[in-house]
Order: C-alpha cells, then sequence, then structure tokens
C-alpha cells in the first residue's frame, strides 16, 4: 500500500505542473493598477497573493516577471513538498519554511534574494492563517529591504471553492479573471503597536479580495 501511494503521489507531482499550465493558458486574465504606481520592472519586489488564490497567483508571478528569477516561499508540510516540487519544475528559485518551522531559513533566503534584485513570491496568510490576515513577518521584511510589496488581488469569475481554512479557490477552465494590482510601501513605525495596527487595517482592506 505505501509502494502504491508513492507512485501515485510521484504521477500527481509529475502531471500538476502540466495541469496548472494548461488551466492558466484558458483564464480570461484582464489586469488593472490600482492607482499607484508601479514599480520599476528591474527592482526587487515582494509579489503577494492569497493562499486561497495562489493557482493563478503563482503563473501570474511568472507572466508580470518573464524574466526575472522568481523565489517562491512555500511551507515544509507534506502539501507543500507537492507545491514546490511542481514550483521547480516551473522554474521557480525555492525558499522552504514557514513562520511557524524554518522561519530564520525563510528570512535569509528572501533576504538574499532581494539584496540580488529578485521577486520573491509569498502567500502572507499562510500556510495556516489566519485567513485573509498579513503575518507582520512578511511586512517587516520588505520595510527591512526597502522594497515595495506588490499585491494581486485576484477575482475569479466561476470558480469552486473547497471547505478548508484558505476557502481554496479552483477557476473553471476559460473562467474571466480580474487581476488588481496594489504597489504597497510599508512604512517606518516608532512602535510595534503602530505598525500592527496599520498592518491589520491593510489586510481588512483586502479582507473580500
Amino acid at each position: 500500500m505505501a509502494f502504491v501511494k508513492h507512485i501515485l503521489l510521484q504521477s500527481a507531482t509529475r502531471l500538476l505542473p502540466h495541469v496548472l499550465k494548461l488551466l492558466f493558458a484558458t483564464l480570461k486574465i484582464e489586469i488593472e493598477h490600482a492607482g499607484e504606481r508601479m514599480p520599476e520592472n528591474d527592482r526587487s519586489v515582494m509579489f503577494a497573493f492569497w493562499h486561497g488564490k495562489m493557482i493563478a497567483g503563482w503563473l501570474l508571478a511568472r507572466r508580470l516577471y518573464p524574466k526575472r528569477e522568481i523565489s517562491a516561499v512555500v511551507s515544509l508540510s507534506g502539501d507543500g513538498q507537492i507545491l514546490s516540487n511542481a514550483l521547480d519544475r516551473l522554474g521557480f528559485h525555492l525558499i522552504r519554511g514557514s513562520s511557524s518551522r524554518g522561519k530564520e531559513e525563510v528570512r535569509r533566503g528572501i533576504g538574499v534574494a532581494l539584496s540580488n534584485g529578485g521577486v520573491v513570491a509569498v502567500t502572507p496568510d499562510g500556510p495556516r492563517g489566519p485567513h485573509h490576515r498579513f503575518k507582520y513577518g512578511t511586512l517587516r521584511l520588505a520595510a527591512q529591504h526597502h522594497v515595495p510589496l506588490l499585491f494581486a488581488e485576484i477575482r475569479y469569475e466561476n470558480t469552486r471553492s473547497l471547505k478548508s481554512w484558505d476557502k481554496f479557490e479552483i477557476p473553471l477552465p476559460f473562467s474571466r479573471v480580474t487581476v488588481t494590482l496594489h504597489n504597497v510601501q510599508v512604512p517606518d513605525f516608532p512602535t510595534e503597536e503602530e505598525f500592527r495596527t496599520w498592518a491589520d487595517k491593510l489586510s481588512t482592506g483586502f479582507d473580500d479580495a
């Protein structure tokens, strides 16, 4: 039984990148800007989207930055391993870990990528939630490295949602997808309390995204 599960897992791992690319290719994506000036094309940036929108989010990062090295932050969980294998095959550089496991490794990996002028793609409410709430660490890293956080507000016209903490959404083939890009500049705050108040307000603004 363990061998059969291993074979099925390996098959799923090999197929997943192709399935994601095929599905993404059918989506009718419209990209608009929220009004802020977008980051320069060669500037380091943190690209963010909610955990439940990752089917479009990862490949959207690749579409927006086709010639840049993109680092993907993926948890060390079992599901994270499947995702990391798929993203590796799709050409992403991997940074493994999360706020609960491997936090220091993630911090160092993001720092190196941003220092080298790279793009770091993150799901700022993952891997365990709370749903649609920015992790403070993600915003702190953007502030510390003085880089913009480009948040993709992704809305599917036709989708199926799973009963998971992130309300994971699977867009139906040929669905229309509206993406609004928000260029978030994280200010310096004199106190932790002011920073958290600002971060929570930011999350509320994108809660329905």
